[in-house]
């Protein structure tokens, strides 16, 4: 008997875990990695380092594997469409990954089916924009680069038309959208198989520090079950109508009136979903891995009434490892998970996971490894 080879494109943490989810299963991975210091390049036996944007390159690598999936959204769609022509099964596929690599078509997508997006529309110039204001609120207005973006890179917030020059020093298409006046930030993850089966994860809280994710909450707080139903819903009619197979992040805004509306999408694991690693019966990665190779996907629910995640980044303390005497002995319910990164500022180079029935006491847990592995708390 073969297992089949799962080819991931990226080798960031995110190739790093969804490799560790394959393990018990038996799947084999090979990785295309931009350096042999990357996070997954670390752990996986099959690494290729070369240029994702290289055509070439991608087709060599592809040689073996069963299915193509990625860490990242920014491989060309021209050659991924190559890689389909081939005869190559690339998940998610062109059709559906543009809408994650192009902020503009999925603006517009997701108009044609109906789903709730702050206003927004395309603009060609700082006087573009204030003319987009104007028609609206005015001032603030959120500028978006449609492509490159991510953890609050390529995206402004203008409070005048003097501030609204720097998106276009890029050169690329930029989106002009309300700034929404939200109550908090929620996240709906689902996965989707080939077949059409498709499973959601609970809705949960993202709160945010510096454009990048900080803490997530899983069930999110006190969300109005029809509320919840409504954006798990939604999020599995996106992947239906855009064909997504893996894993699908739908990042919301709830606003103070009740309302959901749509922020960004992922298709791969997502940040907001790292809690399902120890709060899930399976992870978002394991369940990436059973839809890219159309395996039947595992059971989405919590385990604990509540899972928190908090992010680990990097400060002026570099020695991380010296601080896991003192985390694991306060909670041996601790969950950590390091990328194998150089601590930088700023960078995300881990995270933590804690559950149990008491939310102050599972935010608090949480809260205080993830300083304690920064530096910033000290006892």
């Amino acid at each position: 008997m073969t297992f089949p080879v799962v080819g991931m494109v990226g080798g960031g943490q995110l190739a790093r875990m969804t490799h560790e989810a394959g393990i018990p299963l038996g799947i084999r991975f090979k990785l295309l990695s931009d350096t042999p210091q990357d996070s997954a390049a670390q752990v996986v036996s099959d690494v290729v380092v070369g240029d994702y944007r290289d055509l070439d390159t991608l087709r060599e690598f592809a040689r073996g594997c069963d299915v193509i999936t990625f860490d990242h959204e920014h491989v060309p769609t021209e050659h991924l469409r190559a890689l389909e022509a081939d005869g190559i099964p690339v998940r998610p596929g062109p059709d559906a990954l543009v809408h994650a690599q192009d902020k503009g078509v999925m603006r517009a997508k997701l108009d044609a089916i109906g789903v709730p997006c702050p206003r927004h529309r395309i603009v060609s110039d700082p006087q573009d924009v204030a003319a987009f204001a104007a028609e609206g609120e005015g001032f603030p207005v959120v500028l978006k680069t449609v492509r490159g973006g991510y953890d609050g890179k390529g995206v402004w917030v203008v409070d005048s038309v003097e501030e609204a020059a720097d998106p276009f020093k890029a050169g690329v298409p930029v989106l002009a959208e309300e700034k929404v006046d939200f109550l908090r930030e929620l996240a709906a993850n689902v996965v989707r198989s080939p077949h059409g089966q498709a499973v959601a994860y609970p809705v949960v809280e993202s709160r945010q520090v510096g454009g990048v994710c900080d803490t997530v909450i899983a069930p999110a707080p006190g969300l109005d079950e029809g509320l919840a139903v409504r954006a798990s819903e939604m999020a599995l009619n996106i992947a239906k109508e855009l064909g997504v197979v893996g894993h699908l992040a739908v990042e919301l805004f709830q606003t103070r009136d009740g309302r959901i509306l749509v922020n960004e999408l992922a298709m791969r694991p997502h940040n907001s979903g790292h809690w399902s690693m120890d709060g899930a019966v399976t992870s978002q990665f394991a369940n990436h891995v059973r839809a890219v190779l159309d395996l039947p996907l595992g059971d989405p629910r919590p385990r604990a009434e509540w899972t928190v995640m908090v992010n680990v980044l990097g400060g002026d303390y570099p020695d991380m490892y010296s601080a896991y005497l003192h985390c694991m002995a306060r909670d041996p319910q601790l969950k950590i998970h390091m990328y194998g990164k150089d601590v930088k500022p700023g960078r995300k180079v881990g995270h933590v996971n804690t559950y149990g029935d008491d939310l102050d006491d599972v935010l608090e847990r949480a809260r205080h490894a993830a300083g304690y592995l920064r530096g910033t708390i000290t006892e």
